[in-house]
């Protein structure tokens, strides 16, 4: 099912997708059930934030945030010792691991895109996200 959700700033789409995901997803180690991509690292943050504020009420569910700015060694060693449940990340950096074979896309049940229309303003960001879509499961 495709969902568009569209509303003013501040109006809780983000606590939308977040709860949604969380009630749906089905921790299973090693697997990443859900995929959210931000254009800006600063938006992957916050909603990492948001993911971490709602899932600590639920148990075993493990999140974690993949953007540029920071060594990819360290992302690397999260997808390795301690894989998480649900990623959110710029597409540069998400793309990197899985370039890289660091990361599989294959169980992925939720593909979000935040902020589509800024995400899709710029080719190489948009090509990006193709291309990290293609390695979803259909």
């Amino acid at each position: 099912m495709d969902i568009v959700c569209q509303a003013k700033s501040g109006m809780g789409k983000t606590a939308v997708f977040v709860l949604a995901t969380l009630q749906q997803i089905t921790p299973i180690d090693g697997q990443i059930s859900v995929l959210v991509l931000c254009h800006t690292r600063e938006l992957a943050f916050q909603i990492h934030r948001e993911y971490e504020r709602f899932a600590k009420y639920i148990s075993g569910i493990k999140v974690s945030a993949f953007f540029g700015g920071i060594p990819i060694a360290k992302d690397e060693q999260i997808l390795k010792n301690d894989s998480p449940h649900i990623v959110v990340g710029t597409p540069g950096r998400i793309l990197a691991l899985l370039n890289d074979k660091k990361m599989s896309l294959r169980h992925v049940k939720h593909f979000i895109i935040d902020e589509c229309d800024k995400m899709l303003e710029s080719i190489d960001m948009r090509t990006d996200v193709q291309n990290i879509f293609k390695t979803t499961p259909r």
